[in-house]
């Protein structure tokens, strides 16, 4: 702790020197073997997803060194109002939202779309380990006190669910689970928790749109519509199969090549990487 508390002190040479450099590497090369496999999924040309994502990765490590030089202090001021402003966005979204795909997710700036659900999951991890960071541990285990931050949690999981967004909506409740249990929630309420919403599932279903109930029965049972919403995971285990144990080489594969695959370059990258893993 003493480290952050002088950590106003630092020159930028010591800071540097505190990164935890292990996880930056691992980023580095996770980030560089993404790179490589859109540019195997392009058919070994850097456009039209390579060259982007290099350029777009760039960007992201040095802003991702810029924030970790920052001094928390920082991140708990802007907590609260990049909450709000992300939250405003999220409203706009319902009322004036791009509609591409069949959902309304997006805001058109015109020189720049975007998806306020994304900023969401950050805005929602500062503004809730900000709550819990003002809070004791006796405070924490009162009830009454997990009431604002469940509010916090559930109301742009809520927004981003009419979109509709479930995926995204689930991933904001699941990161919220995971910082009130950081943050010292007991584990039987979480209990608690998963029994009420295993009750509420027979209600939950009948909310659910069309789409969303086809994707959950195909993913038990994808060979039940092989032509229509079974055909993408089809495919992927039809790709992954062809791959065997080593692949068939970089930029080899024939269900991503020859088209088979669907968003081979985002949804069905991890297939990409199963099917020319011979490298």
């Amino acid at each position: 702790m003493s480290n952050f508390i002088k950590e106003e002190n630092l020159s930028l040479t010591d800071k540097l020197k505190l990164l935890n450099w292990g996880i930056v590497f691992v980023v580095l090369i996770m980030g560089l073997l993404g790179i490589a496999l859109l540019y195997s999924a392009g058919g070994k040309n850097w456009y039209p997803w390579a060259l982007p994502q290099l350029i777009r990765f760039g960007a992201g490590m040095c802003l991702m060194i810029g924030i970790a030089l920052t001094d928390i202090k920082v991140w708990l001021r802007i907590a609260v109002p990049f909450y709000w402003i992300v939250l405003v966005l999220l409203i706009a979204v319902e009322i004036m939202g791009h509609i591409g795909m069949g959902a309304q997710r997006w805001i058109n700036l015109g020189f720049l779309v975007i998806q306020p659900s994304e900023l969401m999951k950050i805005a929602l991890i500062l503004m809730l380990s900000k709550y819990f960071h003002e809070l004791s541990l006796n405070e924490i285990a009162n009830p009454f006190k997990l009431l604002p931050p469940t509010i916090i949690a559930l109301v742009p999981a809520a927004l981003v669910l009419l979109q509709p967004n479930l995926g995204t909506a689930l991933i904001l409740l699941a990161v919220s689970g995971a910082i009130f249990f950081a943050a010292g929630v007991k584990w039987w309420k979480f209990v608690i928790l998963f029994l009420v919403i295993f009750c509420a599932l027979p209600i939950a279903w009948t909310k659910l749109h069309d789409y969303q109930k086809a994707r959950i029965a195909t993913f038990l049972d994808p060979d039940k519509d092989p032509l229509g919403h079974g055909y993408n995971i089809l495919q992927s285990k039809i790709a992954m199969g062809s791959g065997g144990l080593t692949g068939r080489g970089f930029g080899q594969g024939t269900q991503s090549q020859l088209q088979f695959l669907p968003e081979k370059h985002t949804d069905f990258i991890f297939v990409v990487l199963s099917e020319n893993s011979e490298w």
